[in-house]
């Protein structure tokens, strides 16, 4: 049985790629530093799964606790890493907490992996990486384009940092991962999105909004050059976004590919406004989301939605989910917080 360390393994992606590992046979290691999560995740992947997974309260920018980490797990095959900070608008506010958390947490890893011998790692990236691109969707060859926030500058320096690594180590590893907009949740309802504070991504609101926790949504910008003038993205269902991270390490440690390095984007290929997301979720789930228009955010881009054709044909992976079968996940997801809350 391979074991795989999944750093920021209780958020939102990491939970749902923990359960999708464990269901395909794989021993997972999380560490975590809860810093945007709860400890709480484990017991929703162990009802899932039936099995909890090994965990760490440990911050990556720690490289001492890391090694430390590393000694007591030596039998690491793979590391999937996800550990960052991810609000664009936050990241605009906070870059320096944004550069030192993100970047140093992979040289961190990096700097680790020859140590203790692991080969292989998943890294998750962003489509934050082509900033405005200037042709839709967007393919793998699109040029990198100047960051539109501190958030996606990260992901743009913690890929060449991986590619410079990866240079001066033949025996290293890499499947860079690029996201385009993860929602929804875990079928069971057991697990999904679940941010410390005040959201940042889009279906929080959304979700928090219908249940009653928040008066209105705030929609920011209707003036942008997209149909009804709100930012367009591709939404991907997390739980599809979580098994291409299997694929992706099953690649790695099969040897299924003879690249050091290789990167694929993670997105349905179809581009859904915000107005459309609220509109589709009323729809299907018949509760009402009041919303305004509000000014733009610092750092949005205007629209931008995959060319998944790539990592369609080369991993054989497919975002399967339907956006309202997304949505009606979040919504299953936002009312189990709302029964867990009762009942405490």
């Amino acid at each position: 049985m391979s074991k795989i360390l999944v750093t920021g393994g209780t958020g939102y992606i990491g939970s749902h790629t923990t359960v999708e590992l464990q269901k395909e046979g794989f021993e997972v290691v999380i560490v975590d530093n809860l810093s945007n999560s709860n400890i709480d995740v484990l017991n929703g992947i162990e009802k899932i799964t039936g099995i909890r997974p090994a965990f760490e309260n440990i911050d990556c920018v720690d490289y001492v606790s890391m090694d430390r980490m590393f000694e007591k797990y030596q039998d690491i095959d793979a590391i999937i890493h996800f550990a960052a900070n991810k609000a664009v608008g936050e990241s605009v506010e906070k870059p320096l907490m944004y550069y030192r958390n993100n970047l140093v947490s992979l040289i961190n890893i990096l700097q680790l992996m020859p140590i203790h011998k692991v080969k292989s790692m998943v890294f998750s990236s962003s489509c934050t990486v082509y900033g405005q691109p200037d042709i839709l969707p967007v393919t793998e060859q699109a040029p990198i384009k100047l960051a539109q926030s501190p958030y996606g500058n990260t992901k743009q320096i913690g890929e060449e940092i991986i590619h410079d690594t990866l240079a001066a180590n033949a025996d290293l590893q890499s499947i860079i991962l690029r996201y385009f907009n993860p929602i929804g949740a875990h079928a069971s309802a057991e697990i999904g999105e679940l941010p410390n504070g005040v959201p940042n991504n889009l279906l929080p609101f959304v979700t928090q909004t219908a249940i009653g926790m928040r008066k209105q949504l705030s929609v920011f910008g209707n003036d942008y050059n997209t149909p009804d003038g709100s930012c367009v993205r591709d939404y991907i269902h997390v739980v599809d976004l979580a098994k291409a991270h299997v694929i992706a390490v099953k690649r790695l440690l099969e040897k299924n590919t003879n690249a050091q390095i290789e990167t694929f984007n993670l997105g349905t290929g179809r581009g859904l406004s915000v107005l459309e997301i609220i509109e589709t979720f009323i729809k299907v789930t018949g509760v009402d989301v009041p919303y305004k228009i509000v000014g733009r955010r610092s750092g949005d881009v205007e629209k931008v939605w995959a060319d998944p054709s790539y990592a369609n044909n080369v991993l054989g992976w497919t975002a399967a989910e339907t956006v309202e079968e997304t949505l009606r996940s979040a919504w299953a997801w936002e009312q189990n917080l709302a029964k867990r809350a009762e009942i405490i």
